[in-house]
């Protein structure tokens, strides 16, 4: 059997592990355009340490990833965070992070109380006895933002809820839909429906946070874990034991269905029985324009937002506060960063190497001039932000190390329309014998989900089965 895999990032790393885990005998190639492996996960060579400028955790209470990686021998470099609190940074000075929340959606005021103003707290108290929302079950969707709204009001959209979701998604709640990716508020508004309840958000989040702390599952130290020498370690790792043959710098412009098989521009005269896509998705929507045209304008559907990490190490921490980071509310006006994590803080074994090391995020969906902006004017952006919040002054403390990373089109939006267009690719890919799709766009966002969907796409395809996700 013959594979070809078009994407090295931890999409196609793991599905090309999980081949040759399940038969050795496969010849499988896999493709990167770029010149390194890793795709969104890269660490980079800081004097001090190796150091993440794509993704820096992953959630540790699922139990999938973190076997997987004791799987792949990685146990021993996995640490937990310090523990320390998170705030929010809004209407000039910094708020404890709300912890009886959904993804900033709050179970009730007082949990919010200090970042909203008396007439918003009122609003969510009398939410519970206001007309209930029109919802049907299963069916009724909109974005996360029109449902936080109208229920809560723009305070909250703004000040915790875009927030948060600004640094998964780099997007705000506007433009996310709610299946898509708050599912779990969905089924719990569902719920009520059916029921025959009266459906309100108040009741929905209740719910939801009450089981959440009776399951003692409430965010503290134990829920992310990260890699001592940084996520290169997990991508070099799938690269090594997944005895595939990866070739970078390889541009695969198109992908054609031969009587042998299928045949990649820029891959020689080799000829392959199976495709797995690894890439996001208008680049998926243009190799399969030959094999699965239908598939095309619905992958195209698919927007991506843009993003910036600098990574900034500072010779002295004193004046840095103790938090983990700041998220910064999407309507304050006079700050430029939508984050920042104070890595050194946050994690123990970054801090052993002294000094500070902090990431500063720039770039919502829709913002793309931040992204592209002049790497100076990123960087006083951030120390320019960093001092304005925090008091810390970047450039007194010593800046020892920078580094800008841009990640151009780096994370899928999930509007309200994103399930429906990946349904509607699904659903023709599984009619197209010798393709697969895996990735973000497909599988969600984050380390786990993303390494579940590639590995149950590569079972797929050595079984021989259809849809991954069955």
């Amino acid at each position: 059997m013959k594979i070809a895999i078009i994407g090295a990032g931890l999409a196609g790393l793991s599905a090309a592990w999980q081949i040759h885990a399940l038969n050795p005998d496969a010849a499988v190639d896999v493709f990167e355009a770029t010149d390194r492996i890793g795709g969104k996960l890269y660490t980079v060579a800081f004097a001090a340490g190796p150091t993440d400028m794509g993704a820096e955790a992953y959630l540790a209470y699922r139990k999938d990833a973190t076997e997987f990686f004791a799987e792949l021998g990685l146990s021993e470099s996995l640490v937990a965070p310090s523990g320390l609190p998170s705030q929010i940074y809004s209407g000039g000075s910094c708020h404890a992070l709300p912890t009886d929340t959904v993804m900033g959606i709050p179970r009730d005021a007082a949990s919010v109380a200090t970042l909203v103003d008396a007439a918003t707290a009122e609003r969510i108290t009398a939410e519970a006895a206001a007309p209930p929302l029109e919802w049907v079950a299963g069916e009724t969707d909109m974005t996360v933002g029109q449902l936080v709204r109208q229920r809560f009001g723009d305070q909250i959209a703004d000040r915790i809820v875009s927030a948060l979701q600004g640094g998964v998604y780099s997007a705000t709640a506007d433009d996310l839909g709610l299946r898509a990716t708050l599912p779990q508020v969905a089924q719990a508004l569902d719920e009520l429906a059916v029921a025959g309840q009266p459906v309100t958000l108040s009741a929905a989040v209740t719910g939801l946070v009450n089981a959440r702390n009776a399951q003692s599952q409430s965010y503290n130290s134990q829920v992310f874990a990260t890699f001592a020498n940084g996520y290169a370690e997990l991508y070099e790792a799938l690269a090594e034991q997944s005895r595939a043959r990866i070739h970078i710098d390889a541009f695969i412009s198109s992908v054609t269905k031969t009587p042998n098989g299928f045949a990649l521009s820029g891959a020689g005269d080799g000829v392959y029985d199976h495709v797995i896509f690894a890439t996001p998705a208008p680049t998926t929507a243009m190799l399969l324009k030959t094999i699965a045209p239908d598939a095309v304008a619905p992958l195209k559907s698919i927007r991506l937002a843009s993003s910036v990490v600098v990574g900034m190490k500072f010779a002295d921490d004193t004046g840095l506060p103790d938090y983990s980071g700041i998220l910064v509310a999407a309507d304050e006006e006079d700050i430029t960063a939508k984050a920042f994590t104070f890595a050194s803080k946050k994690w123990p074994h970054l801090a052993a190497r002294g000094g500070a090391l902090v990431r500063a995020s720039f770039g919502r969906f829709g913002d793309d001039a931040i992204t592209r902006a002049d790497e100076d004017y990123l960087v006083d952006c951030a120390l320019d932000d960093l001092q304005k919040i925090t008091g810390f002054d970047g450039r007194a403390a010593g800046l020892d190390e920078i580094y800008v990373q841009r990640w151009f089109g780096g994370l899928p939006v999930f509007s309200p329309d994103h399930p429906e267009a990946v349904a509607a690719v699904t659903a023709i890919i599984d009619r197209t014998p010798g393709v697969s799709v895996t990735g973000a766009w497909c599988a969600g966002v984050g380390v786990p989900a993303v390494i579940e969907h590639a590995r149950a796409t590569a079972r797929s395809v050595v079984s021989g089965a259809g849809d991954p996700t069955s």
